[in-house]
């Protein structure tokens, strides 16, 4: 996320704090967040006291000295879309709770989180901070023991803006905010997330299950979580990305972190933005390290770009974890995660290690194992040969691509045709061209720049009609089936370099190729899957049940999980919010990956 420093011009005292006005060299763009601590902190502590965020918080409701309405950009009010209404949750006290054994992130355990505020005020004041570094203290209390003063934001972008208030809403909660020392069970950041877009409640876990085998991944369970007194359901329970993350999955809690942030416009694919650093500073947010650390980001973005392919083994394996890579990829694709690297190169993270080695580490896996959803995209060319069509628009939205032929779709690359030399021809996982008959022998790859929509929905894309240039658009639409999302998608676009150049090594191919297929043999067999989604709707489907604040009736979460609903013919099913029960997707998965990885 980037941040916008809040400048302080005035600091009033008199009996203590009275007034602070705040002012922006610019109002802040999409994701940016606002700093207002360092400007409110006046005793220097660190953290705002009731009588700091009062006063911190009256300037965002007025948005006084700021030259915008601050609390409209904070606070923000979801569409709802078909979410129930919230009712009141039941009242549960602790005393009525027997503490659990384990680890915090322990999948077969499902605790209970009580946070109480010191006000019942709490959510407003929340909302008000939203997008800020102004956290809200509370008293948490796990296995009945008590942690005061942990630091409750509300996180998330979508997750948060498109849910009403009332409605379970994600949060980040620092345990350490008061107390450097202060620890849950050994974790000192909880992020408990809301399960946006997955009525089934599970995808983070099984994502973060069948990662954890292959490659360092953040660990997932789930929790109830009480706030005051009252019941706000259950919500996934999701280890940070910290040092302590490193020091658990690499042994070493020194190197740079960055996170690559969420956005439909994508940009965070590592393609190379020239030697400028700051060019490099978003999406990419570095947690650590300084500008040696995003020197050598650049470089890898360089040497992606830049070093040919019969050349990239040597250039890249000494500065970058390749079979690490590969399995990250396989499960992005292999899974169909909706917020991956294949449909908007963002939502992940980058580890550069002690010994100057990269690390690509999922992130955001809430929206895995539903059939994909292709672009809005803006309308292509409108002439040519085939090929792939214009940038999408900017809204990352589902929707099918449109169909072929004069301006839609994977129209052609403008009036002229090809660039000099043409587009190489593409094929499917198997090798197979045109002559199985789609259009340069891809199956559902159109082009990777944006998504090939219909007409009109998502606007032309940033760079212009035809082929475009540089503009970044939407996710690639999906031709038929919308389970059978091409291994090989992506080998046309240069803003997601990690799939058109690494995969076009052709040993990296075969293996990542070779990891696809392990997941279809293993992870998505449903004697295996289905295991894990029995033991844990066993575990929350009654929590599921009683929780009043869901963003998804119970009905839905059945639908999702039970396997004795098939759930809609795989091949109409159209990439909409949870179109295909867990148990359908992966049969449907499954099969057509082993078709299309078989030798």
């Amino acid at each position: 996320m980037t941040k916008k420093r809040v400048g302080l011009i005035t600091l009033s005292c008199l009996a203590g704090v009275t007034s602070i006005a705040y002012v922006f060299a610019q109002p802040p763009g999409e994701q940016e967040k606002v700093l207002l601590l360092e400007a409110a902190d006046t005793d220097g502590n660190g953290w705002l006291d009731d009588q700091e965020r009062a006063i911190a918080r009256e300037e965002v409701q007025s948005g006084q000295g700021v030259g915008f309405d601050l609390r409209g950009m904070a606070r923000r009010f979801g569409r709802g879309g078909e979410m129930p209404a919230p009712e009141p949750g039941k009242q549960i006290s602790k005393d009525s709770v027997t503490p659990q054994e384990g680890d915090l992130y322990d999948p077969s355990v499902l605790r209970t989180v009580f946070i109480d505020f010191a006000s019942d005020d709490w959510e407003s004041e929340l909302e008000d901070f939203h997008n800020t570094d102004v956290e809200v203290p509370a008293t948490l209390t796990v296995d009945g023991e008590e942690f005061p003063n942990c630091g409750i934001r509300f996180r998330g972008a979508s997750s948060y803006g498109h849910v009403p208030s009332g409605h379970k809403r994600s949060l980040n909660v620092s345990v350490d905010m008061a107390d450097d020392e202060q620890r849950v069970l050994g974790y000192k950041t909880l992020n408990l997330l809301n399960a946006h877009g997955d009525d089934s409640m599970l995808s983070t876990v099984l994502y973060s299950h069948i990662a954890r085998q292959h490659i360092a991944a953040p660990k997932a369970n789930f929790v109830r979580v009480v706030i005051n007194g009252e019941n706000w359901g259950v919500f996934t329970n999701v280890e940070q990305f910290n040092k302590d993350f490193l020091k658990a999955n690499f042994g070493s809690k020194k190197g740079a972190r960055w996170k690559v942030h969420g956005s439909p416009r994508g940009g965070g694919g590592l393609d190379y933005r020239g030697e400028d650093l700051a060019n490099y500073e978003h999406p990419y947010e570095q947690k650590s390290g300084g500008k040696k650390s995003l020197a050598k980001l650049a470089e890898l973005c360089r040497v992606l770009e830049q070093t040919p392919t019969e050349q990239l083994p040597a250039a890249l394996e000494p500065i970058c974890d390749v079979d690490g890579l590969l399995w990250f990829l396989a499960l992005d694709n292999g899974l169909i995660n909706g917020d991956g690297y294949w449909v908007r190169a963002s939502d992940y993270s980058i580890y550069l290690d002690p010994d100057d080695r990269f690390h690509i580490i999922p992130h955001d896996m809430n929206e895995a194992f539903q059939p994909a959803r292709g672009g809005r995209g803006g309308p292509g060319g409108p002439g040519g040969p085939r090929g792939p069509g214009g940038p999408g628009g900017p809204d990352a939205g589902g929707g099918r691509g449109g169909p072929e032929g004069r301006g839609f779709g994977p129209g052609g690359f403008g009036p002229g045709g090809p660039p000099p030399g043409g587009e190489p021809r593409q094929r499917d996982a198997r090798g197979r061209g045109p002559e199985r008959g789609r259009p340069e022998g891809d199956r559902p790859q159109r082009d990777e720049r944006g998504g090939p929509g219909g007409p009109g929905r998502g606007g032309p894309g940033r760079g212009g009609p035809g082929r475009g240039g540089p503009g970044r658009g939407g996710p690639p639409a999906i031709a038929g089936s919308a389970v059978e999302l091409d291994p090989m998608i992506g080998m046309n676009d240069p803003s997601k370099p990690l799939r058109s150049k690494v995969l076009a090594v052709p040993q990296y191919r075969e293996q990542y190729l070779r990891n696809v297929r392990q997941l279809a043999e293993e992870s998505l067999d449903w004697s295996q899957l289905g295991r894990i989604v029995d033991e844990s709707i066993n575990l929350i489907g009654e929590a599921v049940r009683e929780d009043t604040k869901k963003l998804s009736t119970y009905e839905a979460f059945v639908a999702a999980t039970h396997s004795d609903d098939a759930g809609p013919d795989p091949a109409n099913a159209d990439g909409g919010r949870r179109a295909m029960n867990i148990k359908s997707f992966a049969e449907a998965r499954q099969k057509y990956l082993l078709e299309v990885t078989t030798p």
